[in-house]
């Protein structure tokens, strides 16, 4: 069983910066860990009344997917060893505020995976942005 795990919620000001961070273990053994054999993970967040909405995603191969909205100011960055993804989170804006969730994937998607497709999501982290 796959778990994931995300942290690095908090409370910041417009304009500030935050890093998030997710770890998943469970579903693939260390020795067969590769580019090919690892787990894509995904973040996602939801605003209050609003829709869970996708932001970004580290999929295999070192392959890379952003929202429009955030690809200019948002950085998702991987440790291989550590099965973790950060979510760099810079000039952030009010509109950024929501829970922010991981999800992971282990069975390989080609392009971008959609929400429905994640099989494991963590509990998600509250991220503030403040005017």
């Amino acid at each position: 069983q796959v778990q994931v795990v995300e942290s690095g919620g908090g409370v910041v000001q417009a304009g500030d910066s935050l890093t998030l961070s997710c770890s998943a273990t469970g579903g693939i053994s260390d020795d067969t860990m590769s580019d090919d054999t690892t787990y894509a993970l995904g973040w996602f967040r939801q605003a209050p009344g609003k829709e869970r909405e996708f932001v970004a995603a580290s999929q295999w191969r070192g392959v890379t997917f952003y929202a429009d909205s955030v690809k200019e100011r948002f950085s998702i960055s991987r440790d291989n060893g550590k099965n973790t993804v950060y979510l760099q989170m810079n000039s952030l804006k009010p509109e950024d505020t929501g829970v922010y969730y991981c999800a992971a994937e282990i069975y390989f998607y080609q392009g971008l995976i959609p929400e429905d497709e994640y099989d494991y999501w963590g509990q998600g982290t509250q991220v503030t942005v403040s005017s």
